[in-house]
């Protein structure tokens, strides 16, 4: 007689596979790689995850192998950006975010010191033009070198570098530093025209006909102005012109007293390195100390050297003599981009010089008639495109966040967007993915740990270094440390070649491996049926 097959009892030495406990579930366990914070929130779309568990197995070449990806400047970007991975990093909340922009240069400096060099780029035949040698010029040239293409970068100054030579104090980047990945990224096969300026729209349509592509890089270098206070290059200096003297070794006479215009980044390296020349400095910002757009650190440092910071002031008036220059001032509320005056609140300032440094604009006019412009910038889509068929622009020219690594991330951007329109490929416009929120991460794997102390500098020696990579959460990286697997009650996940999957038919949806995953690689879904 036939009879149908009965499963198993509970208690027997065959096998329980017939038990199909996963049609029990309402949800599902599945396995994604989602960017972490500190990735989404950097302007290069660095992998800081994974250059982070290359160095914490102590593979430091491959660490900078994965930042180079994205970033050719890992020694400049460790010393000079503005840290927002470190802002979004998941640890903050828990002991401390991790110093990344400390490990970073610890990598950079790392490569530089032992000659570590990019893979050799291929040869192709198209050609692509890039005007600006600044880091989004850089970035973009490197970029496209690596993806085969020839390179002319055509630079209007004497040397390469831009804002990052021009702009930074040697203190903050020595120019060794600055010249070595520079040089790095030369010794791609990069062809190089120093002293070119481009005058005429007329020039830059010749451009746009000679190469398959055109990447705008033009900075911005139009200080901006006071009309109560005209620069007369003697008492009254533009910023960005006082910084290019003292970098280039001809630091002004300016007397005791100098007064400083502005509360950014750029105001901070001026007011800091007219201290280091021997002269007492006041800041002078419309904004009061705490909301001072430079960086706090920055803020903190002029003032342990000796800055004096006035903040939430306007000058309304200035007048000179054989003496120096006296600045009538009122006190200002500065809030949603309005000032408000406070009645009764003038006071008088005397200085001997005064530097202006709030902002400066691109210069654009050779430009009208063959781009569209909009609001001083160049007018760029979303892939930095121009109105203009194969012609793209980025960097401080297209874009007021005007910061070193979202110049090199626009830089890089355009070349994969340039590298896609010569290939006949559609845009790569992705889409804000979400990020691995801090409630993801088990925390009772990751023992608290203090983070480095000394601010921006480099971790001294290869252990601290390893100790600060070792506190990274590894927010969405899977790193096989088979808890998933060891904890499963029905034995539902499987090893694979790939890492790790689920076995459908036996996962219950219990949730216990998304709840004992370290590093948030795992999430549950709601399964409709």
């Amino acid at each position: 007689m036939n009879t149908r097959a009965l499963p198993p009892t509970t208690w027997t030495t065959g096998t329980t596979e017939a038990i199909k406990t996963g049609t029990w579930r309402a949800a599902l366990p599945a396995y994604l790689k989602r960017p972490a914070p500190c990735q989404a929130a950097c302007p290069a779309g660095g992998e800081v995850a994974r250059w982070m568990e290359q160095a914490r197995a102590g593979d430091w070449y491959g660490a900078w192998l994965t930042l180079v990806e994205n970033n050719p400047f890992p020694a400049v970007a460790g010393r000079v950006c503005h840290q927002p991975c470190e802002s979004a990093c998941n640890r903050a909340q828990y002991d401390g975010a991790l110093a990344i922009c400390s490990l970073e240069r610890h990598i950079g400096d790392r490569a530089l010191a032992e000659g570590w060099r990019y893979p050799e780029a291929p040869v192709g035949t198209a050609r692509v033009a890039i005007v600006g040698g600044g880091p989004s010029g850089l970035s973009a040239a490197y970029q496209l070198r690596r993806r085969g293409y020839a390179v002319t970068l055509f630079e209007a100054g004497n040397a390469l570098g831009g804002l990052l030579r021009d702009g930074i104090p040697h203190y903050r980047l020595p120019r060794e530093v600055l010249d070595g990945e520079i040089d790095r990224i030369l010794e791609q096969g990069i062809d190089v025209r120093l002293g070119a300026v481009f005058t005429t729209a007329a020039c830059f349509a010749r451009l746009a006909e000679t190469f398959d592509a055109v990447y705008l890089a033009l900075g911005a270098r139009a200080p901006r102005r006071l009309a109560v206070l005209p620069p007369d290059g003697v008492r009254i200096l533009d910023g960005a012109d006082y910084l290019a003297q003292v970098n280039a070794g001809h630091t002004p006479a300016l007397g005791r007293y100098v007064a400083v215009i502005g509360g950014g980044s750029a105001a901070m390296d001026v007011a800091r390195s007219a201290r280091r020349a021997g002269h007492d400095v006041r800041v002078l910002s419309l904004e009061c100390e705490a909301d001072m757009p430079a960086q706090r650190e920055e803020l903190i440092e002029a003032k342990t050297e000796g800055v004096l910071l006035v903040g939430g002031v306007m000058v309304s008036a200035a007048t000179q003599d054989d003496e120096g220059l006296r600045l009538d001032c009122v006190r200002v509320r500065f809030h949603d981009g309005k000032t408000d005056v406070i009645p009764g609140s003038g006071f008088t300032l005397e200085a001997h010089a005064v530097i202006l440094a709030i902002g400066q604009d691109p210069r654009l006019a050779p430009l009208e008639g063959m781009l569209e412009i909009e609001a001083g910038l160049i007018a760029v889509d979303e892939r930095g495109a121009t109105s203009r068929a194969g012609v793209f622009a980025g960097g401080d020219a297209a874009s007021l966040q005007r910061f070193v690594t979202h110049a090199i991330g626009m830089g890089k951007r355009a070349a994969v967007e340039i590298h896609r329109w010569l290939e006949g490929e559609p845009p790569a416009l992705p889409g804000a993915r979400p990020t691995v929120p801090a409630s993801a991460i088990n925390t009772f794997y990751h023992p608290r740990a203090a983070r480095i102390g000394g601010g921006r500098q480099a971790a001294e020696h290869l252990e601290q270094a390893a100790a600060e990579a070792a506190r990274c959460f590894s927010c969405g990286q899977c790193t096989y440390c088979d808890n998933c697997f060891d904890y499963c009650p029905d034995m539902a996940v499987r090893r694979v070649a790939a890492g790790y999957e689920i076995a459908a038919d036996y996962c219950k949806g219990c949730g216990l491996c998304v709840r004992e995953c370290p590093t948030g690689s795992i999430v549950l879904r709601e399964e409709l049926r």
